[in-house]
């Protein structure tokens, strides 16, 4: 075995179909992405709305669909009703399945072959693994080609492994194992050895042609897009769950729109660094409380040069109070701002001479939905209200008041130092080519 230089997306050799790339065609494709979320899963319950890093698992594979601009129109096929809402918040339509295609024996082509006899405007179908999260528009742009430039009826993605097979021998027998896929008198090395290429499950794309009339999601004219190992991430159990989050916060999808590095925060006091909570002495006096955690997370950004500037309301005023003892404390500007915060904080971004991708916010109600959703990086404690989550970028796992600002300190350094890891990667690259 001998290696060899390999274009990260080439074909596979498949039978030639009847697909005629976009261009030649009288009319365009009109491209549907898919999204299947069946609420019945077994291993981990309602796993597809689940938070992985900060974001139902769902909205990973959303976020790249919308951001890629390469649909006619985006999709969540599901049963459930909490799905549905989670899939409305990210800019998808519904498509209600029916119960025959919702059952635990249901395939996944059963659903398909549902979807586009009831959408008979859709020409290919996309079909995205929700369970695929450090999907990014760039993967869905280089497949999707395959049909629409290259006049392909199928591709689907998959992964290079190195990992030698042996036949399964059976308990209670004599068998011998034997190898599958190796000469054990001459094993290659790794880097003498190209490997074999798996699906891994990202995605399935095809024409409704070849739906239609083979009932298939692989066939006709076939290609295969091979993703690096980094971004092939799949969840079936509860223990891939933290893997994939650590995969996820590296590799991930965050928009178009994350900044490289944040340079000013906003963060609101009340709900945010305090937990909601108002203590009343034996004089009367009121009183909130800090988390040692929080505080610490504001002087780690402090630290690395991110300029935080907390922020109080008009209509709260113990916090308002506070503020002066809090500037102190902590040695950070405290700003009064009314019950539109984005119109107050406008200036403050331009007189720095910054953008809103500069900026992460985070807050805690629906006076902030307009900052979090413009924000650079944006996040809410886990306790926040829906409107506020299904603005944000970020769900914190911690309450407010009990670790969130410094859990959204930490994910702010990390993009941060991926960032850099990015660069510097990138000069390595440049330097040995």
């Amino acid at each position: 075995m001998t290696s060899r230089k390999r274009d990260p997306s080439l074909e596979n050799g498949g039978d030639e179909g009847s697909a005629v790339p976009e261009n030649k065609r009288t009319k365009p494709l009109h491209k549907a992405a898919l999204i299947l979320a069946r609420g019945g899963s077994k291993g981990i319950p309602l796993k597809n709305i689940k938070t992985l890093a900060g974001i139902p698992l769902i909205g990973w594979v959303l976020r790249a669909a919308v951001e890629s601009e390469l649909f006619d129109s985006i999709w969540v096929s599901t049963d459930h009703d909490d799905i549905e809402r989670v899939a409305r918040s990210f800019g998808a339509k519904v498509h209600r399945r029916s119960p025959e295609v919702s059952k635990d024996s249901s395939t996944s082509l059963d659903s398909i072959q549902e979807f586009i006899r009831l959408n008979p405007e859709v020409d290919v179908v996309c079909h995205m693994q929700a369970t695929s999260p450090c999907l990014h528009p760039f993967h869905l742009k280089g497949a999707l080609e395959y049909i629409t430039v290259k006049g392909y009826d199928s591709v689907f993605s998959v992964v290079r492994r190195h990992h030698f097979r042996w036949q399964e021998v059976h308990q209670g027998t004599d068998e011998v194992t034997k190898p599958l896929n190796l000469d054990p008198s001459n094993r290659p090395r790794r880097q003498d050895w190209d490997g074999e290429l798996c699906e891994n499950g990202s995605f399935y794309f095809c024409t409704r042609e070849l739906l239609q009339s083979q009932g298939l999601l692989q066939g006709g004219k076939v290609a295969y897009y091979e993703m690096r190992p980094e971004y092939s991430v799949d969840i079936d159990v509860d223990i891939d769950w933290p893997v994939a989050e650590q995969r996820v916060l590296r590799y991930g999808y965050f928009g178009r729109d994350t900044p490289e590095v944040v340079k000013i925060m906003f963060c609101n006091i009340s709900g945010c660094l305090t937990e909601g909570r108002i203590f009343i002495s034996s004089s009367g006096t009121e009183m909130i409380s800090l988390n040692t955690r929080d505080t610490a997370g504001i002087r780690m950004l402090k630290n690395e040069g991110v300029e935080v500037i907390l922020l109080t309301s008009n209509l709260d005023p113990v916090a308002k109070a506070l503020s002066q003892n809090v500037s102190h404390r902590l040695g950070c500007e405290v700003m009064s701002v009314h019950e539109k915060p984005l119109e107050d904080l406008k200036d403050i971004v331009k007189k720095r001479g910054l953008s809103w991708n500069d900026v992460a916010y985070m807050g805690n109600d629906e006076i902030d939905v307009d900052c979090l959703n413009v924000a650079g990086l944006s996040a809410v404690p886990s306790d926040a209200p829906v409107v506020a989550k299904n603005g944000t970028k970020y769900i914190c796992k911690a309450l407010g008041g009990k670790g969130a600002v410094r859990e959204f300190a930490e994910h702010i350094l990390l993009q941060k130092r991926k960032a850099k890891s990015q660069l510097e990667q990138d000069r390595i690259d440049r330097t040995t080519c």
